[in-house]
């Protein structure tokens, strides 16, 4: 099972160096008083779309959670499973236990640990945002003690990360109780993604279950919490499962309509399924920071549930946005032909697939079954 997963992690590598921009830096911190190892991974399109934001992924311990991460994240979302993201790994070797040193007595950052608290959130981030087309979504993920230190951030107010992606944390003392309290205070919208595994390292495993008890009694929505303990595992090779667990976790809302929602969610909804729709999108826009276009997945799972309900309101709402969003395809012309085939307008119909006869043909929707549409009300009606 190990070899499995280094293999599988090897292969990410490979198909992400291949396929993204990769870029080192080095960023002279004034808070640290030293030069840092930043490695980048733009997403593959980064250059080709102007106008387009991005989450940042921000990789603590990127030695080596850097590849794995920036991996997952570009075959994710080259599936359109997460959003393209742009990956920031700071490279600790022979910092590490400095970077993430904190006080005796608080627990909190001190000296070294919180020069680099201050070099990520007074230096790093505002950078980032300043050279590269960042939305307002970040999320942090780190390993024992880094996975430890990026919980600080959940501390500051507002939180600075809305993303907290924690493997096998190595807490420091009274952390298990703080982190609880803290998420319970919070207003803002929070993802916390914590992992342990049965092999993990006692004392990490222990007051890892230790955390997760105090987490899942809270109940807010504005907190998104998931915990996984993977069976078999190890402290090391958890990583390999967590990362893409955790980015389907997170990104659940992102990805475009399943069969499975059709089935058991959209066709069962007492509300207008046209409804459905904007909310799913307004909320990716509302969590991320960044407004996605409406997939043309969606807007045909959404208009067969309109035609298979008969809501004809939501089925002319659905048309309307096709257009809006995807003007050179046939999408909204044939939903609209369709609404008004089934309110009693007829020429209506056969006039708006008529018209489509230029426009880009999308899956089943060819200009031939436009044009056959067009010419059934023509002979039935005798236009």
């Amino acid at each position: 099972m190990l070899l499995k997963n280094i293999l599988f992690l090897f292969f990410l590598f490979i198909y992400s160096s291949l396929s993204s921009q990769v870029l080192y830096e080095d960023f002279n911190s004034t808070k640290l008083g030293e030069s840092r190892k930043l490695k980048i991974q733009l997403p593959r399109n980064y250059d080709a779309n102007k106008s387009k934001v991005y989450p940042i992924i921000l990789v603590l311990d990127a030695d080596y959670l850097f590849e794995p991460v920036a991996g997952n994240v570009d075959y994710y979302s080259y599936w359109e499973e997460m959003p393209e993201a742009i990956v920031v790994g700071i490279m600790q070797g022979g910092t590490r236990d400095l970077d993430c040193s904190y006080d005796n007595t608080s627990f909190f950052p001190a000296e070294k640990g919180a020069q680099f608290f201050e070099f990520i959130g007074l230096e790093l981030i505002p950078y980032l945002d300043g050279k590269y087309r960042t939305a307002k979504f970040i999320l942090a993920v780190g390993h024992e003690f880094t996975a430890n230190f990026i919980n600080y951030y959940l501390f500051k107010d507002p939180p600075l990360f809305n993303g907290y992606l924690c493997l096998s944390p190595d807490l420091a003392p009274t952390m298990e109780e703080k982190i609880p309290a803290r998420l319970n205070q919070l207003s803002t919208k929070v993802f916390y993604y914590l992992a342990t595994a049965t092999n993990d390292l006692k004392p990490i495993r222990d007051v890892t279950l230790q955390l997760n008890e105090g987490l899942k009694k809270n109940s807010k929505e504005n907190i998104h919490y998931s915990f996984k303990d993977f069976d078999g595992a190890s402290h090391y090779s958890l990583v390999g499962k967590a990362i893409p667990d955790a980015l389907e976790e997170i990104f659940s809302i992102y990805r475009p309509i399943s069969k499975k929602d059709y089935t058991e969610v959209i066709l069962k909804l007492n509300t207008p399924v046209f409804d459905y729709l904007t909310n799913k999108y307004s909320t990716i826009q509302n969590l991320f920071g960044f407004k996605s276009i409406v997939r043309e997945n969606d807007i045909i799972a959404i208009a067969t549930a309109a035609e298979k309900k008969k809501e004809w309101t939501s089925l002319e709402s659905v048309a309307k946005l096709a257009k809006k969003e995807h003007p050179s395809t046939v999408l909204g012309d044939y939903y609209l032909g369709r609404f008004y085939e089934e309110t009693g307008e007829p020429k209506k119909a056969m006039r708006t697939f008529q018209g489509a006869y230029q426009l880009e043909e999308v899956g089943f929707i060819t200009i031939d079954l436009m044009m056959d549409r067009a010419d059934k009300i023509k002979a039935d009606f005798g236009y």
